[in-house]
């Protein structure tokens, strides 16, 4: 990775969950620019840079809720696998559910991780260091 600040989506819907990870995201040893939007259907717009999101830089890595209104992360999931220019993005499932059918069905639509939510600060600070690590440190990931 260069210097520049590592582009996050976060798409989210819980206004305490968006807070947990700007503020872990603070915390974190990595600099970056945190985009957030609240559905699915603000996601995609946002990564096709559609509506309002005409100037949105394309993400480094995708963290998703699947549990969103409009159009839910699996739903997000099968369009991105779709797109061939957006598929390469890496994406990080980031959610409550446990759900074994869930985490099954997440990687068959080609996310690259899936990580339960924890439940306390420091649990999720202590993820998104990891992500920091794992995706910016030692990933190779492809140029645009």
């Amino acid at each position: 990775m260069t210097d520049s600040p590592v582009e996050i989506l976060l798409a989210e819907d819980n206004p305490g969950d968006v807070r947990l990870t700007e503020k872990a995201l603070e915390r974190g040893k990595l600099a970056n620019n945190l985009h957030v939007t609240t559905n699915g259907v603000e996601a995609l717009q946002f990564l096709r840079q559609e509506a309002e999101y005409d100037d949105a830089p394309r993400p480094d890595l995708i963290l998703l809720d699947l549990n969103m209104p409009r159009k839910d992360g699996q739903e997000v999931l099968e369009e991105l696998q779709a797109d061939d220019d957006l598929r390469r993005i890496p994406v990080v499932v980031l959610t409550s559910s446990e759900s074994e059918s869930d985490i099954a069905k997440s990687y068959e639509l080609s996310a690259n991780a899936y990580l339960t939510k924890p439940v306390d600060f420091d649990g999720f600070v202590e993820i998104v260091n990891r992500l920091d690590d794992f995706w910016f440190q030692v990933v190779k990931l492809p140029e645009d």
